[in-house]
């Protein structure tokens, strides 16, 4: 408030005289201060992009008359900054890949990030399929598998305090970005998105940006190119004998490859990218392509196993509805480092 009004008024006035004016007037504290517990702090990497903290923070963000919606926002562990910060409507795979493509753009690949239990980010269910069980692993979840591929390591916290860091600065965010929405007469969330990209975060980090213990940069550069085709929805499948791969309700046609060879019988990978189009991939080799349909949230269902009781929920089984996702990547467009 002290920083807007000598911004937007070129009044200079202290934290002290205006949290006295605010109580003199009623206006009771946004929250309780209570005396924190005890726990050790964990220290600062080294380096920006050794570690980023993510997360979502669900808020009525555009004044209490508004519905509610989502702010995901990512921070580097090493200087505090602001990584990536956009707006959704809920917390989701879709809401967790356009932030990883944010920071992507604006600063490269980070070495891992650390998150919470989240489903779109680790698989919480003790369902293993009899393929999982053969190769001693579970599936990843989507964005699970992007950032495998991308050679990030996925570090899940076991406290929101251990990752207080991020924690903290959505404390800050709801103080600052609801007051600076309303002055800058922002009331939706594609308006506050090219406002946080554009001005909001390079001044956030200006103000709250700390150096680095060391110089330099554990980022790695990505282009733009690899960052569409990389950070997408996969899934596996087996291309039918009418060459034609079949995804819930969808339908991709395969045309003939060269000397119009078929690939009925082929296991593929099948993307859904950010924009919505569908590609097709044997190998390294894109095979087809399909125009855009609407990015929806894969989401999981449970399902009753062959003779259990429908009222033992123990029983039931969860699977993805349209297909599971594609596993681990072997290799074929991992980044090495």
């Amino acid at each position: 408030f002290t920083e807007m009004l000598a911004q937007k008024e070129d009044l200079s006035l202290s934290r002290e005289t205006v949290r006295q004016l605010r109580r003199q007037n009623g206006i009771k504290p946004k929250r309780r201060r209570r005396p924190p517990r005890h726990r050790s702090r964990r220290p600062r990497k080294e380096l920006p992009g050794m570690m980023v903290q993510w997360d979502g923070s669900p808020h009525r963000w555009f004044g209490e008359t508004s519905a509610p919606c989502c702010l995901m926002a990512a921070v580097d562990d090493a200087t505090g900054i602001l990584t990536g910060a956009l707006f959704e409507q809920t917390e989701s795979s879709v809401a967790y890949l356009r932030l990883l493509t944010m920071i992507l753009r604006r600063h490269g690949i980070p070495l891992s990030f650390y998150h919470d239990r989240h489903g779109a980010l680790v698989r919480n269910d003790a369902y293993w399929s009899l393929e999982e069980q053969l190769q001693g692993f579970q599936y990843p979840t989507h964005v699970g598998r992007v950032l495998q591929e991308l050679g990030i390591e996925s570090i899940v916290a076991h406290s929101p305090q251990a990752k207080g860091r991020v924690e903290n600065r959505f404390l800050t965010l709801q103080d600052r970005l609801i007051a600076e929405m309303q002055l800058a007469g922002i009331t939706t969330m594609e308006q506050a998105n090219l406002w946080l990209a554009d001005v909001f975060i390079d001044r956030y980090n200006r103000r709250f940006g700390k150096p680095a213990a060391n110089e330099g940069s554990a980022f790695m550069a990505i282009s733009s190119q690899q960052i569409h085709h990389l950070v997408s929805f996969a899934y596996e499948a087996t291309v039918a004998k009418d060459n034609a791969v079949r995804l819930g309700g969808l339908i991709i046609d395969i045309p003939p490859g060269k000397n119009r060879c078929s690939f009925a019988g082929k296991k593929v990978l099948v993307r859904q990218h950010l924009d919505g189009a569908w590609s097709v991939w044997l190998d390294k080799q894109k095979i087809a392509e399909h125009g855009t349909t609407e990015l929806r949230e894969p989401i999981r269902t449970w399902k009753q196993r062959r003779g259990a009781s429908p009222t033992k929920t123990k029983e039931m089984l969860q699977v993805y509805i349209a297909s599971k996702p594609a596993p681990p990547p072997k290799g074929t467009f991992s980044f090495c480092r």
